[in-house]
Order: C-alpha cells, then sequence, then structure tokens
C-alpha cells in the first residue's frame, strides 16, 4: 500500500469509518440523514457520538469543538474536553447526542449587522452531518451551522445548506420532465486557491504585512513578472518541502490536494483540488488555508493569502468551479451534440439566465476591501459579469436564438505533426482567463473571487439565483401540454433575453467597458458600489422566496459587510499614518542628513559639491515635505470619516477620501524608496522579499 493510500483520510470521521464503527441500522439511518436530508433522533446521535468519540481517543483527541464559520468569514471553536470527573476521584470519557448536535457558544462578540445586542449573548451551534467531522491539534472538530437564540442565522454555513436544498429541490422538479427522479442532486465546488510565501525574517519587519496582510508600501522590484519564468516554473526546495507537508497534512483531513505549482507572480504558488460537495468543499477550503498559514514557518515561510500583498503585480484569487450533478451526474455536461442535449440546454440557460438577471448580487458576493485592487487589473476579471462559453457553445445558443439548426463540430484531432508525439482530441472551448464567469467543458469558473474569501457567499448567491431561473422554467413548462415544444420555445426567448451577458472576447479589452454599458450591464468597481445590491428589493424577495434568508438576516448581512470594509480600511490607514511618521520619515531624513553633511563638507574645504548630491537632496526633503504632509491629510480624513454615523456613507467616504490620501503618502515613501541607500532603508524592499533563494 503506497504511503498517501495509508494516511489519506485517516484524522476524518468519514462513511468508510462510518461503515466500520456503527452497527449497520445506526449507518443506514444516518446516511438517509446526509444523502436524502432526513431528519435524525437522539437515539441515533448518541449512537454517532459514542462511535465517534471512541474513534477520536484512539486517534489522541482530548477534546471536541463545534467548529463554524462566524460572519467574520473564518472559522471559530471552543473546545472542551471529554472528561466527566467521578466521586472517587476518577474520570470517565463521555461524549453524548446532545453534545454532539447542539453546542451554546457565546454569540456576544461575533459580528450580527444588528441581529442581537452584545448583552445577548446565547446562540447556538448545530450538527451538519453532510460535512465529516474531523480531528486538528488533538481536537474532534465537529462542523456546525451557527445561529442565534432567537433563530437567524449568524454564519455563513447555514444560508449555503438552505441554498443547497433551494437548488436541489427546484432541479428535482426540472429532471421530472425528463423521467428521473434522483435520490440526491447537489451542487459541486472545485475551488483553486493561490497564495503567496516570503521569508518569515521578512514578514517581521513589514508592520503592513502583519496588521494588513498587504504592503501599504514599496516601490516595484527591478523584476517583476514581465519574463513569466516563475509560471509552472521548477519549484524552490524549501517551497516544495512546505507543499509536501501540506498535501500530507489535507490527504490526512480528507481533502483532495491535486494539484499544485508556481503561478505568474513571483513567490506566487496556487493548490487547487479536487471537486466536493459545495459545503463540505467550503470547509475543506478553509481548513486549507489555515494549514497553509500553520505549516509554512516550519520552512522558515509565511504565507500570505491577501488578494493583493504587492502592488504591481498579480494579486491572488480564489476560482470557484462550481456544477450540478443528480446522484452523480453531471447536469453541465454537453455531451458530443450539445444542441440536441435538451436537459443540458434548460440547466446551462437557468445559468445564463440566472447570472444576468442577478449580476450585481453576484458581484456582491466576492466584494471586499482587498479584492477591489484586484478586479480588474490584467490578473483577473473586470469588474463587469459576463459569461465566456465558448464559440462552440456560442454557436448553439445562437441557432436556438435565430431557429436554425446546429451541426456539433465533432471531434477534432491535434496533429503536431512530429510522429513519435501522440495525437489526441482537441476540445470544444478555449479557456478565457479574462473572463469572470466561464464556461470550462462541464462546469462554470467564477474567477472573481479573492484569495482570502470564504466562499459560503458566492455559492450561497449562485446556488439561490439558479434555483429561481430553474422554477421559472418548471413554473412555465407545468402549464404546456408539449414538454419539449415547451421547452424550447421557453429556451429561445429566454436565451433572446438575456444574450447580452454573453461574451467570449478580451476582458481586458478598454474597449469592452463601453459594449458592457451599451448592452446595459453593471460595472460596480468597488465595495461601497456592490454592497447595495444584497439589500435591493430584488436581492430580498429572492432570498425570502427561497427560504435562504429572511429580510433581517439579508439587511444584518449587508451591514457587516460594510462594517468589515470600513474596518479594513481604517487599520490600514492608521498603519499608514503611524509608519510613514515613526518609521519611514526617519529613515528618509537621517539619509538626506548624510547627503547634507556630504555637501556641507565639500564646500567648507573650497570643493563644489556635485550636481548629483544637490538633485537627490531636493528630491528627498520634497518628500519629506510629502510624507508629512500627506500624513497629515490622511489623519484628517480619517477624523472627518469617523464622524458618519450611516454605514454607507462611512464605506463610501473610506473608499472616495481616505483610500486615495494613502495613497498620496505611498507614492511620496516609494518615491523616495529609491533615492535612499539600502542601509538606510528600514524595511525589506519588494527586491528582497519576491526574489529569494
Amino acid at each position: 500500500m503506497s504511503r498517501i493510500t495509508e494516511l489519506y483520510g485517516e484524522l476524518v470521521f468519514n462513511d468508510r469509518v462510518m461503515q466500520e464503527r456503527l452497527p449497520k441500522a445506526t449507518y443506514k439511518v444516518l446516511a438517509q440523514t446526509i444523502n436524502e436530508g432526513k431528519p435524525l433522533d437522539i437515539e441515533i446521535a448518541d449512537a454517532v457520538a459514542h462511535a465517534m468519540k471512541e474513534w477520536a481517543i484512539e486517534k489522541g483527541a482530548t477534546h471536541y469543538t463545534h467548529w463554524f464559520q462566524p460572519l467574520t468569514g473564518i472559522t471559530s471553536e471552543k473546545h472542551d474536553a471529554f472528561i466527566n470527573p467521578q466521586p472517587d476521584g476518577s474520570t470517565l470519557l463521555s461524549f453524548s447526542g446532545k453534545e454532539l448536535i447542539q453546542g451554546e457558544p457565546d454569540a456576544s462578540s461575533f459580528p450580527s449587522g444588528g441581529l442581537r445586542a452584545t448583552f445577548e449573548a446565547r446562540g447556538y451551534t448545530a450538527w451538519d452531518p453532510t460535512s465529516y467531522a474531523f480531528i486538528k491539534d488533538e481536537v474532534l472538530c465537529i462542523p456546525t451551522a451557527f445561529i442565534s437564540y432567537t433563530g437567524e442565522a449568524l454564519d455563513k454555513k447555514t444560508p449555503l445548506l438552505r441554498s443547497m436544498d433551494a437548488i436541489a429541490r427546484e432541479a428535482k422538479r426540472v429532471l421530472k420532465f425528463f423521467g428521473k427522479s434522483p435520490v440526491q442532486v447537489s451542487t459541486t465546488v472545485g475551488p483553486e486557491q493561490e497564495y503567496f510565501l516570503i521569508k518569515e525574517e521578512d514578514y517581521e519587519q513589514r508592520l503592513d504585512l502583519i496588521l494588513t496582510g498587504r504592503t501599504l508600501f514599496g516601490a516595484a522590484p527591478c523584476k517583476g513578472q514581465e519574463l513569466e519564468e516563475h509560471y509552472f516554473g521548477a519549484i524552490r526546495p524549501n517551497v516544495n518541502r512546505f507543499m509536501q507537508e501540506l498535501d500530507d497534512e489535507l490527504w490526512k483531513l480528507d481533502i483532495p490536494a491535486n494539484t499544485k505549482h508556481n503561478e505568474v507572480a513571483p513567490s506566487q504558488h496556487e493548490l487547487a483540488p479536487i471537486f466536493l460537495t459545495t459545503n463540505a468543499a467550503v470547509d475543506a477550503n478553509l481548513l486549507t488555508m489555515e494549514l497553509m498559514r500553520k505549516l509554512a514557518p516550519h520552512q522558515g515561510l509565511v504565507c500570505l493569502q491577501h488578494e493583493k500583498p504587492f502592488e504591481g503585480i498579480n494579486g491572488s484569487g480564489k476560482h470557484n468551479n462550481w456544477s450540478i450533478s443528480a446522484d452523480g451526474a453531471n447536469l453541465l455536461d454537453p455531451g458530443k451534440t450539445p444542441f440536441e442535449n435538451l436537459q443540458f440546454l434548460v440547466f446551462l440557460t437557468a445559468v445564463i439566465k440566472a447570472v444576468d438577471e442577478y449580476q450585481g448580487l453576484l458581484r456582491m458576493s466576492v466584494a471586499s476591501a482587498g479584492n477591489d485592487h484586484r478586479l480588474g487589473a490584467n490578473e483577473a476579471p473586470p469588474a463587469i459579469i459576463s459569461i465566456f462559453l465558448g464559440d462552440e457553445l456560442e454557436a448553439v445558443v445562437r441557432a436556438i436564438i435565430n431557429s436554425k439548426a446546429h451541426k456539433a463540430s465533432g471531434d477534432v484531432m491535434m496533429d503536431l505533426g512530429v510522429p513519435v508525439l501522440p495525437t489526441f482530441i482537441k476540445d470544444n472551448t478555449d479557456r478565457n482567463r479574462t473572463s469572470p464567469f466561464a464556461f470550462t467543458g462541464n462546469k462554470f469558473e467564477f474567477r472573481m473571487a479573492g484569495s482570502e474569501v470564504n466562499l459560503s457567499d458566492a455559492n450561497m448567491v449562485l446556488n439561490t439565483i439558479v434555483a429561481k431561473a430553474l422554477a421559472d422554467f418548471a413554473d412555465y413548462v407545468e402549464s404546456q401540454e408539449d414538454f419539449e415544444k415547451a421547452a424550447r420555445d421557453y429556451l429561445k426567448q429566454v436565451l433572446t433575453d438575456h444574450q447580452r451577458i454573453i461574451f467570449n472576447g478580451d476582458n481586458y479589452n478598454e474597449d469592452w467597458p463601453k459594449e458592457a454599458q451599451k448592452r446595459g450591464l453593471l460595472n460596480l468597481k468597488t465595495t461601497p458600489q456592490a454592497l447595495p445590491q444584497y439589500v435591493a428589493d430584488t436581492s430580498v424577495e429572492l432570498f425570502e422566496r427561497f427560504k435562504v434568508l429572511s429580510k433581517v438576516e439579508v439587511e444584518s448581512r449587508y451591514e457587516v459587510k460594510l462594517e468589515h470594509y470600513s474596518k479594513k480600511v481604517n487599520i490600514e490607514a492608521l498603519t499608514t499614518s503611524r509608519l510613514a511618521r515613526r518609521q519611514y520619515l526617519p529613515a528618509i531624513i537621517e539619509f538626506a542628513t548624510v547627503i547634507a553633511s556630504s555637501i556641507a563638507a565639500k564646500e567648507d574645504v573650497g570643493l563644489t559639491a556635485l550636481t548629483a548630491e544637490k538633485e537627490i537632496l531636493a528630491r528627498l526633503n520634497d518628500c519629506i515635505e510629502a510624507i508629512y504632509a500627506g500624513a497629515g491629510a490622511l489623519d484628517a480624513a480619517l477624523e472627518e470619516v469617523a464622524k458618519i454615523e450611516d454605514s454607507l456613507a462611512n464605506a463610501e467616504a473610506y473608499c472616495e477620501k481616505v483610500l486615495p490620501k494613502m495613497e498620496a503618502v505611498r507614492a511620496a515613501v516609494d518615491e523616495a524608496e529609491l533615492l535612499v541607500g539600502d542601509d538606510y532603508w528600514p524595511v525589506p524592499t519588494y527586491n528582497q522579499m519576491l526574489f529569494y533563494t
């Protein structure tokens, strides 16, 4: 047996372990809960809890925790020991069904967006049996939902699970018209995670990285990514050791880490897993991010997951590869003749309709202060939502719109012109790396998500809007006698109405925003522009109709996101001001004094100071003045913005008034960096951080 097969899943209470550990009747009921959503009674929960505890203790666990995802976007855990002290001074190790299915963490300090007052502390966690329990740091971790005492969702998992139920319900309605009654319909996700690795010793000298996750200062390196030699290049030995350890730990947790490689920017890398059911995939991604941060120091490295840790080179995304399947069959697989595959066309059209109707909501789902720095640069999609289908599928769509027949192009063999090299079948679509929402063979790749984000929001929105589009189709054809004719008539009308969202061209082209505006597509460039889409009447109506979020839950999340944006920018601004005054100004003044002393010394002995010295000193003095004045203007802007009580107006002010002031301070510091000697510069530069051995 290989090392991989021996360790794979060893720290997970997965299906194989459940079959081994649980009585057959108990396993059967639990499997029905997992696969069909049937309720689980307390007696079954007691049996599962006992088996889970025994297995965990054998693996070295001493505590258990309800592992959940509050609205902070990260994960939280409170550890409780298995101990149950006895009167004789001994202890029993116990874990009940009630403790498995329900917990009571203190909810007072988690964001609630006004759902709960701070003094109202009680909240509940509830076991999510569809995501396997696992062991981390000698603690049995039980994936759970998190709700308030009054029943509102306080987390990101609960709405995601509701959205999965919604799309499954509507997909089953649609599939009935095709004579199918699947037991399980689920969406699946494979999130590609991009990240940077830099030396720990460099990180420790950069307070901006420590406090904000990105460099608030830094002149462009002499060499960036221009030669594209880092992309898919040979992996550094210490990075490779990190990746090997990461793979091992992920595999132990049943996380199917599959692909790893260097990304295009220097010191940037990527990990891509095999697809999992959406909630399990999100859980796995959050664990992956945690392990990346935890394991990197073993190699003297730090893992940076911010969307834009370095100005002027590519930032990091998290491509959300999304599909939908019924009893394991991919409903977005076009087959060899997609024009004749009516079932595929129905689901494809539903996605097109959903993305066009709710483009603003989808854009909102990935909006963040960090992602604002990334979207629109020549490394990520623009802030305009559009769909790439590829030539073959676009031709199918055009044929449907124009009521014309379409003949599949058939297999095209790639002959490389060298007898020893094999021929192979060409894919029927190219890969458009500039598109925010691209069809890539049998799935859609939503490329706008940032590397730091919890993907629950994006997938909750995606599931819900597609559920609505499927419901619209089912509502229409239910009243028609001839299903196939009604379906094709419906497809023609919907694709005609929503063809504006389809764009196979270059999303980086400067003419695309103008064309998108003509089409009526939204261009929400910043988070404050995007977030109001959350509380639009159409959004609230959508979420309430499919029981994914209530109106108050929508409004609370909107407030949390606005507050998070403002706090993030405020922290960055305070860090900018303090570092400018206390770290950079003293270093620049010290070097300027050295230059001034050199000039004075020469003039004292009758020599003429060099023109270069005088020009450098003049430029340094200009930088010093600009930094000092800029920091003062930034402080004044922060003081002004702090007085704004309305959440949206406050976020807009941070975006429009504070960020430009930060950029002005940065520009002056970065100019000075190019003049000050290395021995005087107080922090590692981009040249030093991004290029190391």
